[in-house]
């Protein structure tokens, strides 16, 4: 008999989950450090556990290896339980394979050796080995050490070790936190492509929102040991369920306010909350995209407020202004593509277009409109 979050899954997707957690719990001595996580992942997908540090996501990742035990819970692997409270399989038996955020190389070993050591035995040769090597752009590396190769070069040495075993799901754990911006772009780009060639079931760990984004079919953004929301990358960034959830994803400028007669006053000026009892404590959020600053008599239309620029940051490609509003305490953020023609000091007119602002409550913050 299968459990309704499986029917319901294998309906929407039409096929079965390659992984699945169901109210997985794991505690160090009082302390839960996951507490009922419950996801399904798509055969070849890429799912990015996303959240700070200390959220639960690399224990989760761990258990899914196999590496931590669960108190609470099951997880399958491709319709086969591997753990449960009083069962785990060992996380050299799981069709898993891991590249952690150090890497975790054999200094002793060479290139081939590293490799070799993520196969059985019986296939530890130089035949299975150079093919595997030449696929990640190190053919004829293997008689180099670790500490002769560059970040990069290591990077594709740990994967190849984890390729190696054929994987039905390959744990990122920060794998790319260790690089510069340039090698960070190229390598997650380097890495989604082999792995979707391979169409391996992939999930990957980061506090990175913008990697998340990039490199995820579907998001679980994880708090306090607990899924806050999942769904897909455009979903989450349209339609968060939380400030907390939306904060994570990105900057936001925070406005409070009360409802009075179907809106709330603010310093931007009247934004509309329909349906909702006047007296109502609301958080209305705005992203810096969709605030724009302008000289006086130059704003764009919609609602406007006049504000002081305190402070430009250019960055090229774009321009990220900073911004105070008479009765506001906190500065306010607007990011233009391109140049700016604002300075510090200059007085500013602020629109914004209404669809964009979002509802939360003041007390638990969850969505309102």
């Amino acid at each position: 008999m299968e459990i309704p979050a499986r029917a319901a899954f294998e309906t929407a997707l039409g096929e079965s989950p390659m992984l699945e957690i169901d109210n997985a719990v794991r505690r160090f001595a009082t302390t839960p450090a996951v507490q009922g996580v419950s996801i399904q992942v798509a055969p070849g997908r890429v799912t990015s556990l996303l959240g700070p540090s200390g959220c639960g996501k690399s224990t989760t990742l761990r258990l899914i290896a196999g590496i931590e035990r669960l108190d609470a819970g099951s997880i399958r692997i491709d319709g086969q339980l591997v753990a449960d409270a009083r069962f785990s399989l060992p996380p050299e038996k799981r069709p898993v394979g891991m590249v952690f955020q150090d890497l975790a190389l054999f200094p002793h070993m060479t290139v081939a050796e590293n490799v070799a050591f993520g196969m059985p035995r019986p296939e530890r040769r130089p035949d299975r080995i150079d093919p595997l090597l030449e696929r990640v752009g190190l053919a004829g590396y293997g008689p180099k050490y670790p500490h002769m190769l560059s970040g990069g070069e290591q990077q594709r040495v740990a994967l190849s070790r984890a390729l190696a075993a054929r994987p039905k799901i390959m744990l990122l754990d920060e794998p790319f936190s260790s690089l510069d911006q340039r090698l960070r772009t190229e390598m997650r780009e380097f890495t989604l492509d082999l792995l979707r060639e391979t169409e391996t079931t992939v999930i990957l760990v980061t506090h990175d929102p913008d990697e998340a984004m990039m490199m995820a079919d579907r998001i679980a953004i994880m708090e306090q040991g607990r899924i806050l929301q999942e769904g897909t990358p455009l979903d989450l960034y349209h339609r968060p369920s939380s400030l907390a959830a939306a904060q994570f994803l990105a900057d936001l400028n925070l406005l409070p306010g009360r409802v009075t007669g179907g809106q709330v006053e603010t310093a931007l000026g009247a934004i509309l909350a329909p349906g909702l009892a006047d007296g109502t404590p609301l958080t209305c959020a705005i992203r810096p995209e969709h605030l724009r600053a302008s000289r006086i008599g130059t704003g764009l239309n919609g609602e406007d407020s006049t504000a002081r620029v305190l402070r430009v940051h250019s960055l090229g490609r774009e321009s990220i202004v900073e911004l105070g509003l008479p009765g506001l305490p906190h500065r306010l953020r607007c990011a233009a593509p391109g140049p700016c023609e604002l300075a510090p000091g200059d007085a500013a007119e602020l629109s914004f277009d209404p669809r964009a602002i979002m509802l939360f409550s003041k007390d638990k913050g969850t969505r309102l409109g």
